[in-house]
């Protein structure tokens, strides 16, 4: 598991968390902006069956983070995306060569799931 985080406190909390659940060793933890860490990971040729983002709301993120993914080619063929967004987003069907096939409300919160058609 790979986990990016750009805010030092937070990946403070994402690493306490680590180690509450006994992951640490199976995780490593990325400080640094999204789509400088989606470039690096594309040069370390990472392959990822499932990509969660949990981008901040209301920024207009989703579309662009998804486009890195693609362009890295960092989702592997049967892989899926999940993006958390705040419910009153609305993403495109179609990203590329990603689709929407499937979105799911809870409160507050949508979860799109994209995968290659």
């Amino acid at each position: 598991m790979i986990f990016v985080e750009i805010n030092k406190k937070t990946l403070h909390i994402i690493e306490e968390n680590l180690r509450a659940t006994s992951f640490v060793e199976k995780s490593r933890l990325i400080r640094g902006e999204v789509t400088a860490v989606l470039s690096r990971l594309g040069h370390e040729n990472k392959l990822f069956n499932i990509i969660f983002l949990d981008p901040p709301y209301l920024k207009d993120y989703e579309v662009s983070t998804l486009t890195g993914i693609i362009r890295y080619r960092l989702l592997e063929a049967d892989g899926m995306v999940v993006v958390e967004s705040s419910k009153g987003r609305h993403l495109p069907r179609k990203i590329e060569e990603l689709i929407l096939v499937r979105q799911e409300k809870y409160g507050d919160t949508l979860l799109s799931f994209y995968r290659y058609q």
